[in-house]
């Protein structure tokens, strides 16, 4: 099983997993034409797609869902509650084109099974996935207000994790945000912070070689290297040397990480 995220931000979102024998998108969240943008540099083409993996229904994650889903006839799977959310947001998706993946449960395609699992965010039912094959695992968390031991244990001991860091709190607390907006990414149904990330990483990390590409940053309220200092400085808090089996790693708005073997 091989992934790269191939965008992550508050401007749009898209991870790219596939093995030997199928491939998948989870979420599309950028323009159609850069989607192709982001395809062509990993040399892979959209219309090689089993499906397209849906989160929820904000914009910075279904963008071009409707263009890729219409011009490469992908398969588009999100649960009830998301498909009404989209609604209006997308377009027209043809019903051939159109399956439910429920919330807690598990789809099999091949030799990979993917895991539905429930996060805490402003959404109509907003889930992430967690990826097995052959007993590795991928799990992709973000776009949560926490994470949940119910979370927590879906997730534990990934081989890697796309795991959210979106901001930095002093950064937030003193920007030019609105209170409203400050106050609604705080709670429990906005974004995790860099410190509260990486207390939950510690909890289910498990001592064999683990990546971790922190995503999903504020343009506004993070930086990369805050970011990583923040969660390397808290790990080591926890007794969790990174460089030892854990590598901590960036992800972009615009750059696609490297397609890497889990």
């Amino acid at each position: 099983m091989r992934f790269s995220v191939l965008a992550s931000g508050s401007s749009g979102n898209a991870i790219y997993i596939e093995n030997d024998q199928h491939s998948f998108l989870v979420d599309a969240g950028l323009s159609g034409r850069k989607m192709e943008e982001l395809f062509a540099s990993i040399g892979k083409s959209m219309s090689n797609l089993d499906g397209i993996l849906v989160t929820h229904e904000h914009s910075d994650h279904i963008k071009g869902l409707g263009i890729v889903a219409r011009k490469h006839k992908v398969p588009i799977y999100a649960n009830a509650k998301t498909w009404e959310a989209m609604d209006g947001l997308v377009g027209a998706i043809p019903v051939e084109q159109r399956f439910h993946f429920d919330m807690e449960t598990v789809k099999t395609f091949g030799s990979i099974d993917i895991e539905s699992f429930a996060v805490s965010h402003d959404a109509a039912d907003p889930m992430f996935y967690v990826f097995h094959e052959n007993g590795r695992k991928l799990a992709l968390i973000t776009d949560t207000g926490y994470v949940s031991d119910r979370m927590k244990g879906i997730i534990q001991a990934s081989d890697a994790f796309v795991f959210e860091s979106n901001h930095d709190v002093g950064m937030l607390q003193m920007g030019r945000y609105p209170w409203s907006v400050k106050r609604r990414i705080l709670s429990d149904v906005g974004h995790v912070s860099n410190e509260d990330a990486a207390v939950a990483m510690s909890e289910v990390m498990a001592e064999k070689p683990t990546r971790i590409y922190l995503s999903h940053l504020s343009k506004d309220n993070n930086m990369k290297d805050l970011a990583r200092m923040s969660v390397e400085q808290t790990l080591q808090s926890k007794g969790i040397i990174v460089g030892e089996y854990v590598d901590l790693l960036h992800t972009d708005a615009n750059i696609p990480t490297e397609l890497v073997i889990v």
